[in-house]
């Protein structure tokens, strides 16, 4: 009798244990995780494979694989129990574990139910994504918009490079949010759009761009080649050439007309092209971490000239960006043999 007491009593024990757990995990649905998500900055969780988390994620997410064997160490050392964890993954299952070892740490979890496939299929944003760290340990967010169109995230701030709503694939930027810092190459279409630039602003919101743009939209700081600014503590702007020199593509971007950007957070480089040849001024871009090289054919680089451009800059990683029908990973295949991490996202 004794026995089965016992066993029922360590049962009992065990159920007990099970609802005290649960009572720190909540599974909500895609709006009701949006909803929370966007109210404040939250501690957003993505719980897959590296590989899953690049190909496509929640905005602001930060990666910790749940199947690695120090998932909890990880997450004791980059979290806050002080404030909720958002997680999720594919379909629910592997984030439910991730809340269970959570929950077991001392964190308050909320779980997505039905994972990013939920999310996806409420007509939610998904983001392919990249993250990068400073060197401070600040968490630089890069976000693969289309073509040219780029969206950066560090330490509570908002970028847009070259935002276009209309040109295929549309982009409703009405679902973004607002940008502190929108920066604007030059004035072709698929680069200045007046309306994306509208749907971004907000009171404070400084629009960079060169002097046609101004022109046209009526607005904006004007930087030239060479220009710098401070924007904030720790983030400044240069403003580098970006042209044609081939005889038949000049009439596209003439000298001296045009912006690229180097764009420095908190000492991380990131390197923003803009329409532009393998110009000879890139060899004065140094210290780059990552870089934006566009290979829109017939209008800026052809592959062999974006991995040249590659070879004097030595980015850490390189982007090849802003291209149509080019074969992009030729660019790879041309740096393979290099130090240059070339990583092909969809910008076409």
């Amino acid at each position: 009798m004794n026995r089965i007491f016992a066993t029922i009593l360590a049962v009992l024990g065990l159920g007990i244990t099970s609802c005290a757990q649960n009572e720190h995990i909540k599974s909500v649905d895609a709006d009701e995780f949006e909803k929370a998500v966007n109210a404040q900055p939250v501690q957003l969780v993505d719980v897959r494979t590296a590989g899953e988390y690049s190909e496509g994620c929640i905005a602001y997410a930060q990666n910790i694989d749940v199947n690695q064997s120090n998932f909890k160490q990880q997450a004791l050392q980059q979290l806050k129990k002080q404030q909720p964890v958002y997680v999720y993954c594919r379909s629910g299952k592997r984030s439910m574990n991730a809340a269970n070892q959570l929950a077991e740490s001392g964190f308050e979890v909320v779980n997505l139910k039905g994972g990013i496939l939920e999310w996806g299929q409420a007509g939610k944003v998904i983001a392919q994504h990249d993250a990068f760290t400073t060197p401070s340990g600040k968490t630089v967010h890069l976000y693969v918009v289309k073509h040219g169109s780029v969206r950066i995230h560090y330490d509570g701030k908002e970028f847009e490079i070259d935002p276009v709503e209309a040109m295929n694939p549309a982009t409703d930027y009405t679902q973004y949010p607002k940008a502190d810092y929108i920066l604007v190459t030059h004035e072709h279409f698929d680069h200045c759009d007046a309306k994306a630039i509208e749907h971004l602003t907000k009171q404070g919101t400084r629009l960079i761009t060169n002097q046609n743009c101004h022109k046209l939209l009526g607005k904006g700081e004007i930087m030239r080649n060479g220009d710098e600014l401070q924007l904030s503590g720790g983030i400044t702007l240069k403003a580098v050439p970006a042209y044609n020199y081939s005889a038949d593509k000049q009439q596209f971007h003439p000298k001296g007309r045009d912006n690229g950007f180097i764009l420095t957070l908190d000492g991380f480089r990131i390197y923003l092209a803009g329409d532009t040849e393998d110009i000879p001024e890139m060899k004065a871009i140094k210290d780059i971490d990552v870089a934006y090289l566009p290979c829109n054919l017939p209008y800026t680089m052809t592959p062999e000239q974006a991995a040249h451009a590659a070879e004097i800059i030595q980015p850490k990683v390189l982007f090849p960006y802003h291209y149509g029908q080019t074969k992009i990973e030729r660019v790879a295949e041309l740096l393979k043999n290099s130090k240059v991490d070339v990583r092909i996202r969809n910008y076409q």
